[in-house]
């Protein structure tokens, strides 16, 4: 629902896509959308959604795709604003321009307003924001999303609309950085994007679930290589794997350790034109979730083959070895999975005994180099103990331990003893107990959280009870 009341001075961007990507007439906008929205069931729980990435070609191509994403929201939801992230199809930025120009966006099915506030705080936050009127005035990749909120939400929040067109990691890191405090309750963030462009139907189809398992993985890096390695590939008439990539590397670099990522639905224009098959446009709708896992959702997490294993404990010996002067390896050749951003602990025994254990919850340093650190952290850093000495080095015994997002839970009947780790935070203090400390004492959950709470996070036996509690898993070996 939107409201027309609106002041006579107002500046109104007009529907300069109505007729074109999709109908003009309101009646039939809205059936057309409706249509689009009953082709999917109303999810079991709504879950906390956070982001979508939902395509932006014509409807009769994307809508159904697009409504797949779109069927995720609460209609009651009542966000402070929503940030619209596109791409510009016809200006090169070198950045991304806030169009702070407009009170509200016209559609046939009403007005939207415009957050010119929050817009004019990004342009005045860093110069890699600013405004370009030539940015908006055609651009599409917004306007079409913005139907589908009309029809949706009930109430439809002020848009901060963001065409971001820049290559430059460090740009696009600016970008995320500005943008990331706003990733929270209060808003949603709309990354518009189509993906392949132009191949057949069938290499479309390929490239396109390549494209997808990068996403959900969770690792932007991941994301960046498939889509150049696309670029590499040779494919006929393939333009581009992702034409939103620079807004979907925005939402990934935004994303935390709470974030889980789902795919909804894939199809490509061959799928709505089948005499179309030469030449299509691949479409993907995800939800991305803050706390809440969804029914069928893949977490932005991964497993590790038992050569992965080995390499890691390796990494950490070798570490340790070259930081004691010993002969070392040199690094071997890591696969992408061990570039993945993550927690993890390392633990050191000597003869049973605990040499050493440090870890960080980390979503900053890839796998392989924070293995590296933290063993040398467990050897030399542990207050506990004293620096490991040379002699020790055919004794040790390497454990590590990589962490899964870490969870808020609100009851001990959430937290599940043997599989879960606790992490337990109360201003500056915090503490954490691995899931496989359970295994070595004979606790209940209320005394395993007990313990954690006055020996680890010094909060005393009690203090969890006030405190935020996070559960996570652990891959040990």
């Amino acid at each position: 629902m939107t409201h027309d009341k609106i002041h006579p001075e107002a500046i109104v961007r007009p529907a300069t896509q109505a007729d074109r990507f999709y109908e003009s007439d309101p009646d039939l906008l809205s059936e057309e959308v409706d249509s689009f929205l009953n082709n999917h069931p109303e999810p079991e729980t709504y879950g906390d959604l956070a982001a979508v990435i939902v395509p932006h070609a014509g409807y009769f191509f994307s809508g159904n795709v697009a409504a797949a994403s779109y069927k995720r929201l609460n209609p009651a939801r009542h966000y402070k604003r929503i940030f619209l992230l596109g791409p510009s199809h016809y200006e090169w930025l070198d950045g991304a321009s806030v169009n702070v120009a407009v009170d509200y966006y016209q559609t046939p099915l009403g007005k939207v307003s415009v957050d010119r506030e929050t817009g004019r705080q990004l342009i005045a936050s860093d110069h890699v924001f600013a405004y370009e009127e030539k940015a908006h005035d055609r651009e599409h990749s917004i306007e079409v999303q913005l139907p589908f909120l009309q029809r949706r939400l009930q109430v439809v929040p002020p848009i901060v609309p963001i065409v971001i067109s820049t290559n430059k990691w460090d740009q696009l890191k600016r970008i995320a950085d500005v943008l990331k405090p706003y990733y929270n309750d209060d808003n949603l963030f709309v990354i518009s994007s189509d993906f392949s462009h132009y191949p057949s139907y069938s290499d479309a189809c390929k490239v396109d679930e390549a494209t997808k398992k990068a996403i959900l993985s969770g690792d932007v890096e991941q994301f960046i290589n498939v889509v150049e390695r696309n670029a590499r590939s040779g494919m006929r008439n393939l333009e581009t794997s992702a034409c939103g990539e620079y807004g979907i590397i925005t939402l990934m670099l935004m994303l935390d350790q709470q974030s889980k990522i789902e795919h909804l639905l894939y199809q490509n224009s061959g799928d709505a034109d089948r005499h179309g098959h030469d030449r299509v446009v691949g479409y993907h709708a995800f939800a991305v979730y803050r706390n809440t896992v969804a029914k069928g959702m893949k977490q932005a997490s991964f497993s590790l083959s038992e050569e992965e294993k080995a390499t890691l404990k390796n990494i950490a010996l070798e570490s340790i070895r070259s930081a004691l002067g010993a002969s070392a390896k040199p690094a071997p050749q890591v696969s992408p999975s061990l570039r993945r951003k993550c927690g993890v602990f390392v633990t050191l025994t000597k003869r049973g005994q605990l040499r050493g254990c440090v870890g960080y919850f980390g979503e900053d340093v890839p796998l392989d180099e924070l293995v590296k650190e933290m063993a040398q952290a467990a050897a030399f850093e542990d207050p506990r103990f004293p620096r490991l000495r040379r002699d020790e080095l055919r004794d040790i015994q390497v454990e590590i331990s990589v962490l899964t997002p870490r969870r808020r839970i609100h009851s001990l009947d959430e937290f599940q003893l043997h599989r879960h780790g606790i992490y337990i935070k109360k201003g500056s203090r915090s503490g954490t107990f691995l899931p496989q400390v359970a295994d070595e004492v004979n606790w209940t959950k209320e005394q395993f959280v007990g313990h954690c709470s006055q020996d680890k996070a010094g909060l005393g036996w009690d203090g969890w009870r006030d405190a935020e509690l996070y559960v996570y898993e652990a891959i040990v070996f």
